[in-house]
């Protein structure tokens, strides 16, 4: 390794650091998992790197896919070298322009890290899906497998693109091969540059759209020349083949690894290939390695160039001693006969004399895990005398029963391999510290080193799993742990959830974060985790990382202790090195968050060392199995629900999904989970309450609520409780917050808003531990206490609002989340009659993610229908969904208008009737009508009227609906704005809530039209210069749209005012929500436990804006604009912006002087934007 120079990074880094050298122009639009290829490239231009011309690359964001391929299309026309990143339906939206810049023969390349369509679900991950539905566009595409392929192979698309004029896409496994860290051989920019065909890059700039040489492009033309001229692009393609195995042939020379169109890996003379791409070859290798030692004839073609698809280069790739072939596809084409790679190379050996019997099959759909071992079990098909076809691989199918059969893991990862898997919990910082610790290995070691990451769809306090492997040969392993020397679990509470001891070696090593010591950890530990730990000898070590953590100041921050005890108990590189590196890392992370954040790592790595060891009792081999929990629950949820979440899901049938074959998943599935994972959580001090549900109203996840109890129910309750004072209907009743302590994340929101009496709070955090006895207490709440919203009028205030039920509960929402307060209390206002069209995006996957769903119903099975269509078009999915909506209550007015004209109908049937006419478009007027009209219908039905059969198949509409549309500001004021627009213009009757956390918040934060001026973000690493859209304003322009800014945090009951108002108009509305989010860094002291805090503050001060525009008003001939917050106070405005990172670290990135430009920009932009709202109430309507 001396003479080469290495780096550790992923797939996407490596794409990236190629681009940059070839790129001048970059168009982007963030999208999972291709957005961090253009975060570098925007960092490295930042910081003034030099591509192949000189110059640093122009990086620009666009408002959506379609945006940045129609951008890369002027780029090009234009005369500038310009590529995007991309995948999955980003990749579709640019389908359009990708068949132009074929058409026209532009050179450009497209990186795309290959991820999965959304079909029955979404699913963000990694197959070939994308890639495939572009295989018709025009594109050349070249496929890597490993890390290193992409960095070697990336050039060899540029490079091929210049000569041939013909556009590539270059493509790599989303998430296996884009986020997978590697110890690689870096390409250098000046091996390169002989490369380059500086003359065709001259051909280019000369063929540039030009008013001093003007030419026409993308002219229309006629069925008699159209056909013939489509023609004359033959041979560009033609000479594609030879022209990539040319730079191939040198990417070979400068690297020493040897690349083909098609590369062979086996036995000379195998008699059975598999032909595959992507990173599954890797795995293939280890497969072919072992089943070649033991004397077997296999071998593997792995593609690189698939289209244009050489079928000469493949023929000679494929030993002529092979009988059988099996082709891998990494995607799924329902109704064809069989998968696109299949049918190529079956086509490519159809005249072919003697051809070997050609077998097809799917595998790694969503990233589902491919091992060596499945592979040998396709070596195993193509053995029987007759290969199954159309098979799958990895799952077991035992409904078409087209799978292969599961064989048991093997270890195949080659000698010396030191496996590691770490569990945590999102945004405790172990994903982060994991990426650290593999970079210090490979950058301070002769070691080879990979690092993958899995997780589950919950935000942070989600699932995550860390696997490291480190040793002294390269790694293949494309795939996850199953054999791993040693595992560290980060949350105790994930001993009961899951089998974090799955494949942990004879001989291993096992790290647990808990609060437990000595003998009360062994008494606390499962029996099947002792008996493990004895009859595997297992060395096992623990450390109270969450205690030292809240000692140092940290909160629930482990990550950097648990980073130390690891390089302290493997001793993978020497220790000293080890923390030397570790607080250079810490800088590298944290230093935008000051002095103080580094410190407090510092201390944390300091006191890694303080792990104990456990000794292993041999007696623990004889240990019973654990008690069986037995729960009263639906079957859906024990079978499938509950190994979902204990990450067993991969075990599951394709017969367990037959109850969801389109995707429907079962509401209210959320409930079942009950992970405990908050290291504290509120406890109710009754003395000091005053009962006004403030706790509860500004809940992320509904886990605390007030219940309102008879004489009877009470008995039910250990522990105190409050006389009811008012409201009046309730007087008299018991009333007590109960605290959900299993479900709540304990972000400590409920306890900062909290008013008290005299002082003293009614919420303090305490440990989770000693806590147990609310959980009987809370299911006897929700089991057996009776709603009482009918008592009063939830829609009259803040109070009362949270005695109704909330019918979206335990999300999968970030810890202290600024968004799921107001979609907690809409679902508790109108959640029995809610129909939700949702954007892509942090709600999306909070909302709806595989198994935990977490809108729920009331006690008579109503709530919110919900359903998530895609990121840019969700206005008008929800527009579609008023269209049916309104159709089918058009028809049940119709056939009512029949049944009043029917002289054989009830009396009572009739009135009920013209009741519902005359009140449909009232939701309580409608609901009351129908409760009539049901029963008269079903009787109708009961003697075979068919009107009345009609009727009874339309009755769930006759309840009016309340149409919500969700979505952030990135589908709100980017991508999806169009549709916005023409939904709000419609005039119809939708509400549209904006969730504003003034970023892309699901895909880590890039800019969008809603981020203010100074702020940092991704693609605006030295502050947005530009100043915040007033997306409200603007559709305050139509006049007859409902808007309002609302902030809970700053005042409650204008938020309630806002949603109940937005909602009783008719016609439509947006409400556009202030949300703190994770990405703005909130430096106040609890982060974001004090969301609410912090939105009060943006008020205060004047960064944001409270205030209402209500047409109705104007009818009345009353002014419609109200402003709500009063006059900010100015003052403290630099001190709202010196408490979040995103904002304060641009003093690191510019300086203090550059930086107070921007503040004050900053500063003037809501000045300016307030003084507007001033004028707006001083209109004259009267008039």
């Amino acid at each position: 390794m001396a003479n080469k120079k290495f780096i550790t990074c992923d797939g996407n880094q490596a794409a990236a650091h190629v681009a940059y050298m070839f790129s001048e122009v970059a168009a982007i639009y963030p999208i999972t998992p291709s957005s961090p290829m253009a975060e570098h490239v925007d960092e490295w231009s930042a910081q003034g790197r030099k591509n192949l011309f000189g110059d640093t690359v122009h990086v620009q964001e666009m408002q959506s896919e379609g945006g940045a391929a129609g951008a890369v299309h002027g780029s090009l026309q234009a005369g500038a070298l310009t590529t995007t990143f991309t995948a999955s339906q980003g990749l579709l939206l640019m389908i359009p322009n990708m068949y132009k810049i074929a058409g026209e023969l532009l050179p450009s390349v497209f990186h795309v890290s290959a991820r999965t369509l959304a079909s029955h679900s979404l699913c963000i991950f990694g197959d070939h899906s994308d890639v495939m539905a572009c295989r018709q566009t025009g594109f050349a595409m070249l496929c890597e497998g490993s890390v290193q392929e992409v960095m070697d192979l990336s050039a060899v698309a540029h490079l091929a693109t210049l000569e041939s004029r013909v556009p590539f896409i270059n493509f790599f496994d989303g998430f296996r091969t884009s986020h997978e860290y590697q110890k690689i051989e870096v390409m250098d920019q000046e091996d390169i540059r002989p490369l380059v065909p500086m003359d065709k890059v001259a051909e280019f700039r000369s063929r540039a759209l030009t008013p001093e040489h003007p030419e026409a492009r993308g002219m229309a033309e006629n069925p008699e020349t159209f056909f013939a001229h489509r023609e004359v692009c033959n041979s560009y393609y033609d000479a594609v083949p030879a022209i990539v195995e040319k730079y191939m042939a040198e990417i070979s020379k400068i690297t020493g690894r040897e690349y083909k169109l098609f590369s062979y890996y086996g036995a000379d003379d195998a008699e059975r290939v598999i032909i595959c791409m992507g990173s599954v070859t890797e795995a293939a290798r280890e497969a072919i390695d072992y089943m070649n030692g033991k004397g077997e004839k296999v071998g593997m073609v792995s593609v690189h160039l698939y289209r244009p698809f050489s079928v000469k280069h493949l023929l000679a790739a494929v030993p002529k001693t092979c009988k059988k072939i099996a082709v891998l596809d990494r995607t799924k084409e329902p109704g064809a006969n069989g998968e696109p790679l299949y049918l190529d190379v079956k086509d490519a050996f159809y005249d072919v004399a003697d051809r070997p019997v050609i077998v097809g099959g799917r595998y790694g759909l969503g990233s589902c895990d491919t091992t060596p071992t499945m592979i040998i079990s396709v070596y195993e098909n193509l053995a029987l005398p007759e290969p199954k076809d159309h098979f799958t691989l990895g799952i077991v199918d035992d409904v078409t029963f087209r799978s292969l059969p599961l064989e048991k893991e093997m270890a195949l990862g080659g000698e010396g391999i030191f496996e590691a898997k770490f569990y945590g919990l999102g945004a405790d910082g172990t994903v982060g510290a994991n990426k650290n610790s593999v970079k210090i290995i490979g950058d301070n070691t002769d070691k080879y080193c990979q690092a993958y990451f899995s997780y589950d769809s919950k935000k942070s306090g989600g699932f995550t799993c860390s696997h490291l492997r480190f040793g002294d040969t390269p790694i293949r392993s494309t795939y996850q742990i199953k054999t791993p020397n040693f595992v560290a679990c980060h949350v105790q509470a994930y001993l009961h959830m899951y089998d974090v001891l799955r494949g942990l070696r004879d001989g291993g090593t096992f790290l647990l974060n808990t609060i437990w010591d000595g003998e009360e950890l062994a008494k606390n530990l499962p029996n099947n985790v002792k008996r493990y730990f004895a009859e595997h000898n297992i060395t096992v070590y623990y450390i109270n990382a969450t205690k030292i953590a809240q000692e140092i100041g940290l909160g629930n921050r482990t990550n950097t202790i648990l980073q130390s005890a690891f390089f302290r108990i493997t001793e993978v590189i020497p220790v000293d090195l080890a923390v030397e590196q570790m607080k250079k890392f810490i800088v590298k992370s944290y230093g935008k968050k000051g002095e103080d954040v580094v410190n407090k790592n510092y201390q944390a790595v300091d006191r890694g060392g303080e792990y104990k060891q456990l000794p292993v009792d041999a007696a623990w081999a004889g240990l019973p199995e654990d008690e069986k929990v037995v729960r009263d629950e639906p079957a859906f949820i024990s079978e499938l629900v509950r190994p979902i979440n204990a990450q067993n899901g991969d075990l599951l049938p394709v017969s367990a999904f037959k109850v969801s074959a389109d995707g429907t998943w079962k509401q209210g599935t959320a409930a079942y989970e009950k992970r405990g994972v908050a290291a504290f959580v509120p406890v109710w001090n009754a003395e000091n309450c005053i009962q006004c549900n403030k706790c509860s109203y500004v809940c992320p996840h509904a886990a605390i609520r007030p219940f309102v109890m008879d004489d009877e129910e009470v008995k039910g309750i250990d522990g105190a409780t409050l006389e009811m004072k008012a409201p009046a209907a309730m007087k008299g009743m018991h009333f007590r917050q109960q605290v959900d302590v299993l479900d709540c994340l304990g972000c400590g929101n409920c306890a900062d808003v909290c008013p008290g009496m005299r002082g003293n709070k009614a919420l303090t955090m305490v440990p989770l531990e000693g806590q147990e006895k609310e959980i009987a207490n809370w299911e006897h709440c929700v089991g057996s206490v009776k709603s009482k919203q009918n008592l009063v009028d939830v829609k009259l205030n803040p109070k009362n609002s949270q005695f109704a039920q909330p019918l979206f509960e335990f999300s999968g929402a970030c810890s202290g989340c600024g968004e799921t307060p107001y979609v907690k209390l809409v679902s508790q206002l109108f959640g029995d009659r809610q129909m939700i069209a949702n954007a892509t995006g942090c709600s999306s996957i909070y909302s709806g993610s595989i198994p935990s769903t977490p809108y729920c119903t009331n006690e008579k099975g109503q709530g919110p229908a919900w359903a998530n269509s895609l990121f840019e078009d969700f206005c008008e999915f929800g527009m579609g969904m008023v269209l049916a909506n309104k159709k089918m209550r058009a028809r049940i007015e119709s056939l009512l208008g029949e049944v009043i004209a029917c002289a054989d109908a009830p009396a009572g049937y009739k009135e009920a009737a013209q009741a519902w006419i005359e009140g449909k478009d009232d939701a309580e007027a409608s609901r009351a009508a129908a409760l009539k009209l049901e029963p008269f219908i079903k009787e109708g039905v009961a003697k075979g009227c068919p009107t009345c059969s009609q009727l009874d198949e339309l009755s769930h509409f006759l309840t009016k609906r309340s149409q919500w549309i969700i979505g952030g500001d990135g589908a709100s004021y980017d991508i999806g704005y169009g549709g916005l627009d023409h939904v709000l213009a419609s005039g119809e009757d939708v509400n549209i809530l904006v969730l504003d956390t003034e970023v892309y918040s699901n895909t880590g934060g890039q800019a969008s039209k809603a981020t203010p001026i100074a702020a940092i973000a991704q693609f605006a690493a030295a502050g947005k210069r530009v100043t915040k859209k007033d997306l409200g304003l603007m559709q305050a322009t139509y006049g007859y749209v409902y808007v309002a800014q609302v902030a809970m945090g700053a005042d409650q009951a204008q938020c309630l005012k806002a949603i109940r108002e937005a909602e009783a108009y008719h016609g439509p509305s947006l409400i556009i929500a202030y949300a703190p989010c994770i990405n703005h860094g909130l430096k106040i002291k609890g982060g974001m436990g004090r969301s609410q805090e912090e939105e009060r503050r943006a008020v205060e001060c004047g960064y944001w804006h409270l205030w209402r525009y209500n047409p109705a008003l104007a009818d009345e001939g009353k002014n419609p604009f109200t402003l709500d917050s009063k006059e900010p106070q100015w003052d403290k405005f630099q001190e709202y912006l010196d408490g979040e990172v995103r904002f304060l670290s641009l003093k690191k990135a510019l300086g203090e002087e550059a930086s107070a430009e921007l503040y004050a920009a900053t500063k003037a932009a809501a000045q300016k934007r307030y003084r507007s709202y001033i004028r707006k109430t001083q209109e004259d309507w009267s008039l």
